[in-house]
């Protein structure tokens, strides 16, 4: 089995796939196969000349390589973790129907986008890490980018991505037609489902009432949905119906990019035709007895590898795990990967970013993270100040052992609020302004720096044993970081990480997870810190599965912080 796509392309640091969307076309029949079948996903190329993907006609003379589905079963089913339970039906579902960890991750990203209009969805973009038993993982970005002109409207709305992501990966790996992996999220909009305390909750605060009262699915006769109302969605219905008919394409040269293109500042024809998806190889380094692999520049992953790298030397494996002690490590190792991000990470295409120096497991052992009383001292925030950034993710392995780490966002809560034919817009393009680096300055087709990152764990056969993510703004990378210690270094179970107290460092302030003991909070001022509490669903929601391919068993964890649940499927 190999992990090779179903279409030839040219894999380098952040190199596009398609020159533009005009020029990928969807085929009615499936794409010829490469020419070869042993090819390896990664190619070395300049990140500056990005390679147009090409198919080489005599390779329709020689035979498919075996699809990751067609391969002998490696384990004993399938898993998926997702924020939103129906997001994971959805999943279950394609995966019942014959498709692959791919075709039902993208299944699940359509229905939470449909679930939590509030996190994700069409009108934003997202990442992700794919990998197999067999080959190298494969990173790709369809995070929103600057528009042709190179500026950024007030909303902060950059062109999105999500939907050409979600083509071009269902045209690599996908089994099933691509309008069944959105059939789900067309039923979801259209028949409704019963509001969660979660989502409430955000669309009566916050940006909620501001970006909603004047939609009438969401305030029916001007007051809020509430828990157990119904959400219907109609106009988002007949947008995926459209895309499921259309083809994804639709929605970067069709009708559905007319109507995008005519209500959206900041958003052009040209624009959306223009608009390229990115591959690159994940970074990656040495962690315990394991290799983590995760988001390249302009994502944080290789600040997520020098966090965990700075707390393994400064001893955490040998930590209670939920100790003053453990948390003051691990809080001093995120404020050196903190300010990696705010002033070493950019877009790859157009800076170097040391991502050697910053995955090297040495020179992070060299380093002597700063205390509380070293920082700069901050002054309270409140949790709404550096909170209010969200994403959700999904992680999924099938049989064959192909697994997937995606992570999806519309930026903040809501994006930037404007709702398009019943899809919110993202407000991604902030963040060049919220990491306002020489690195990560805006130009035409630039991706900015952010937080979201996922991530996979391989063991030393280089066979993916974890894929793991979270929402949670700047919360994502600590969250992933005491998750990741805990398993890898202090032998916890995933449930009982995922669980354990989560936490943030900001300079010398500590934002600790309400509900834990007084003496635990004492302790941590008495290291310095200044400790102020933020409620659980501020820290994200984990979404995680644990891959045992010696017995063929899949573990997951519910992180209880919101709406999260994981399913194996036999």
């Amino acid at each position: 089995m190999t992990l090779t796509p179903k279409t030839t392309s040219v894999l380098a640091p952040l190199t596009a796939v398609c020159l533009s969307v005009a020029s990928c076309g969807i085929a009615e029949e499936e794409p010829a196969p490469p020419a070869t079948t042993e090819q390896a996903p990664p190619q070395e190329s300049s990140p500056e000349e990005p390679t147009q993907e090409t198919t080489d006609d005599a390779s329709a003379e020689t035979d498919e390589p075996e699809s990751p589905a067609a391969s002998a079963s490696a384990l004993d089913g399938h898993g998926v973790s997702a924020g939103h339970e129906q997001a994971v039906d959805a999943a279950e579902r394609i995966l019942d129907e014959g498709g692959n960890s791919v075709d039902a991750t993208i299944a699940a990203a359509f229905a939470v986008g449909v679930l939590e209009p509030v996190a994700s969805g069409i009108g934003g973009g997202g990442s992700v890490i794919i990998a197999g038993p067999e080959d190298e993982p494969v990173f790709y970005d369809y995070r929103e980018v600057v528009n042709t002109s190179g500026d950024i409207p007030a909303s902060g709305t950059g062109v999105p991505g999500f939907v050409a992501g979600m083509g071009e990966l269902h045209q690599d790996y996908g089994e099933l037609d691509w309008g069944d992996v959105i059939a789900p999220a067309i039923e979801l909009a259209g028949d409704g489902f019963t509001v969660s305390a979660y989502l409430s909750d955000r669309i009566d605060s916050g940006a909620g009432p501001e970006h909603l009262a004047d939609l009438e699915a969401f305030y029916p006769d001007g007051e809020p949905l509430t828990v157990s109302d119904t959400l219907v969605q109609p106009e988002l219905e007949q947008t995926l119906q459209r895309l499921a008919e259309a083809g994804w394409e639709d929605f970067y040269t069709g009708q559905l990019a007319e109507s995008l293109a005519e209500q959206a500042e900041g958003i052009d024809p040209e624009s959306l035709a223009d608009y390229e998806i990115a591959t690159a190889d994940p970074v990656a380094g040495d962690f315990g007895d394991y290799q983590v692999v995760s988001a390249p520049p302009p994502l944080p992953g290789a600040a997520l590898i020098q966090m965990l790298q700075i707390a393994e030397s400064e001893g955490v494996g040998g930590m209670a795990p939920e100790s003053a002690e453990y948390i003051d490590a691990q809080s001093r190792s995120w404020s050196v990967a903190e300010e990696t991000i705010f002033n070493d990470l950019g877009d790859p295409s157009a800076v170097e970013v040391p991502v050697d120096q910053l995955t090297d497991p040495n020179a992070n052992a060299q380093i002597e993270p700063e205390g509380p009383e070293e920082l700069p001292q901050a002054a309270p925030s409140g949790p709404e100040a550096s909170a209010h950034a969200n994403t959700t993710h999904i992680s999924a392995v099938d049989e064959t052992g192909l697994t997937v780490s995606m992570t999806n966002t519309v930026t903040d809560f809501w994006g930037s609020g404007q709702e398009v034919d019943g899809y919110f817009l993202n407000n991604a393009l902030k963040r060049f302004s919220d990491i306002d680096s020489s690195a990560n300055q805006p130009e035409p087709g630039r991706r900015t720096v952010t937080w979201s990152n996922p991530t996979m764990v391989l063991d030393e056969d280089a066979l993916p044993v974890m894929a793991i993510g979270t929402p949670g703004g700047m919360q994502i990378l600590p969250a992933l970081g005491t998750v990741l210690s805990q398993w890898a270094l202090q032998d916890r179970g995933l449930q009982e990480a995922v669980e354990s107290p989560r936490f943030r460092g900001e300079d010398s302030q500590l934002f600790l997870e309400q509900g834990q003991s007084a003496g635990l909070r004492t302790a941590l001022e008495e290291l310095g810190w200044s400790v102020e509490e933020w409620p659980q669903s501020s820290f994200g929601s984990v979404q995680a599965l644990v891959i045992d391919h010696e017995s063929g068993s899949i573990i997951g964890a519910d992180d209880p912080r919101r709406d999260g649940t994981h399913r194996i499927i036999d």
